[in-house]
């Protein structure tokens, strides 16, 4: 790798642990580790000074300037900005700015799009998001459902995967503790994941394996009302909520898992599911946006459609009562994720730095 190349990285950090801010933090160390310099400028820098952090208006303004101001410092010293872009308020807050400020400053620009609200955003706002794509060096999207997308507003894009740990995302070693199945669900706890039809079918579940246990694992503005449904379910002491988990302790949540569930109305490419596949662990998943593209039915996933916890529910016993089923699922989980390994995303990254240079 060129190891004299200079990436000015521009994106989220955690927490909260969401995909985008968890892949700004793997990228920037492990370029990092190949001897790059990287320059990180945060999306979500804490308010300086943290007073300004409890006045709305006061703390969007500050945060924007310091942002801007650390951008053009950024842009003078480095050779690509790397550019982790999402729909909505977060592109024109962050990704426009970055691209216009790096533009000025002639320093070349690779867009990272990232999110499944894509198709919505661009319908609704394409004009205003077109002069910023083509103001980019290249734009490079982690899955086959994204590039559809802009393929349909004739914008030309390349796909570099998502990294995925396989060092730290293992299957378990050690024998399960005891028989009862045990189910995670490691969304945040926001409406567009749906956690409640997990819960739901979770409770179906119960009704052919009574010992078994769900841990949710995240956080979000849907926390009290689900732990209200689980509550008007009566399946309090099958149930756990983590709350907020370091990023380092996720592997342990997979790894004491039979199952995970992605319950999500709207996705792209979840790195949840890519972890649980890394840990050996089969997905039952929804078959919405990007994760078509991304897993296969009966190969790779057991998909089913969105909100509908009765066929959720249907796939989660199937797997947990056919045990070629399972694992045949784990294996070829196992398999697929190796293209999301380091070594394999490094390189396209390296090649992506250097188109931009030319």
């Amino acid at each position: 790798m060129n190891t004299t190349l200079r990436i000015g990285l521009v994106g989220p950090l955690p927490p909260p642990s969401g995909g985008m801010a968890n892949q700004t933090l793997q990228l920037s160390k492990l370029l990092a580790d190949e001897g790059l310099t990287v320059e990180l400028v945060q999306t979500n820098a804490p308010y300086r000074p943290a007073w300004i952090g409890n006045i709305t208006i006061v703390r969007a303004v500050f945060r924007l300037l310091f942002y801007v101001i650390r951008l053009w410092q950024t842009a003078g010293r480095v050779d690509v900005f790397h550019i982790m872009a999402n729909s909505g308020w977060s592109w024109h807050l962050f990704t426009v700015p970055a691209v216009w400020i790096a533009k000025i400053r002639s320093t070349p620009t690779v867009i990272n799009y990232r999110g499944g609200e894509a198709k919505s955003f661009f319908e609704q706002s394409f004009r205003w998001v077109k002069p910023t794509l083509k103001a980019a060096a290249s734009v490079i999207v982690p899955s086959r459902f994204l590039q559809q997308v802009f393929n349909q507003h004739q914008v030309d894009t390349d796909i570099v995967a998502n990294i995925i740990d396989i060092e730290r995302f293992a299957p378990s070693t050690a024998s399960p503790a005891n028989d009862a199945p045990h189910l995670l669900v490691a969304r945040n706890l926001e409406l567009i994941y749906d956690n409640a039809t997990a819960i739901r079918a979770f409770k179906q579940v119960l009704q052919e394996f009574p010992d078994a246990t769900l841990t949710v694992a995240g956080t979000g503005p849907e926390q009290s009302s689900l732990q209200a449904l689980v509550k008007d379910l009566a399946i309090e002491d099958h149930v756990r909520f983590t709350g907020r988990v370091d990023t380092q302790k996720m592997p342990a949540l997979y790894q004491a898992a039979q199952v995970m569930l992605n319950p999500s109305r709207v996705d792209n490419m979840p790195n949840s599911i890519l972890e649980a596949l890394a840990s050996g662990v089969p997905v039952v998943s929804t078959n919405v946006g990007g994760i078509p593209f991304l897993v296969e039915h009966e190969k790779t996933a057991l998909l089913v459609p969105a909100e509908n916890h009765q066929a959720m529910a249907a796939e989660v016993i199937r797997v947990l009562q056919d045990r070629q089923l399972s694992n045949q699922l784990s294996r070829a989980g196992l398999e697929f994720v190796q293209q999301f390994s380091w070594p394999v995303v490094r390189d396209q990254w390296l090649a992506v730095y250097q188109q931009a240079l030319h």
